[in-house]
């Protein structure tokens, strides 16, 4: 009797539950490396783990990708169910050209999205409470950029359903994908 019933419990999240949350962003509008404007619309019938950095992070960014890396090789052929969004908090120096390269050097399915402008990058990151300052370095062109490091999840269905804390390892996030891919 008590297999029966663990068999009929329904599977719990690693990550932090925020299905139904009205207070983050649902959707955006930014552009790809072709200068296209993508929407999560644009990714229906797939996973999506979004997440805002910069290409020149020292830390966290890179981390994130590789940590995604991790979780797409655990998934096996469910990660060409998954889309992995990188949006730029820097559009100053992450060209299209470079958001074209960084998150595909990680893994080719991995894409970087640009704001059309500053007023569109202040929208998303509000839309999504993420966070992001410009911290001055030795010269003009040298600054880093403290910015929030989890990473949002949505569900093949377009619906927010997780907030992923950073640094945690690639086992909990592909476990929680695959609750959401089933």
């Amino acid at each position: 009797m008590l297999t029966l019933l663990g068999a009929c419990s329904q599977p719990t999240f690693k990550n932090v539950d925020i299905t139904g949350s009205k207070s983050f962003g649902n959707n955006f509008i930014l552009l790809d490396p072709q200068g296209k404007e993508k929407t999560l619309n644009d990714y229906k019938g797939k996973a999506v783990v979004l997440f805002f950095g910069y290409t020149h992070c020292p830390d966290v960014c890179p981390s994130t990708l590789i940590e995604m890396q991790g979780v797409m090789k655990d998934l096996g052929p469910l990660a060409d169910r998954v889309q992995v969004i990188f949006i730029t908090v820097d559009p100053e120096r992450d060209t299209a050209e470079l958001m074209a390269q960084y998150p595909p050097a990680f893994d080719p399915r991995f894409l970087g999205l640009r704001p059309a402008d500053e007023a569109n990058l202040v929208k998303v990151t509000k839309d999504f409470k993420a966070y992001y300052s410009k911290v001055p370095g030795s010269n003009p062109k040298n600054y880093t950029i403290d910015h929030t490091a989890g990473s949002y999840v949505f569900d093949p269905a377009g619906n927010l359903r997780l907030y992923i804390k950073h640094g945690q390892g690639a086992e909990p996030i592909a476990h929680d994908l695959k609750i959401l891919l089933k």
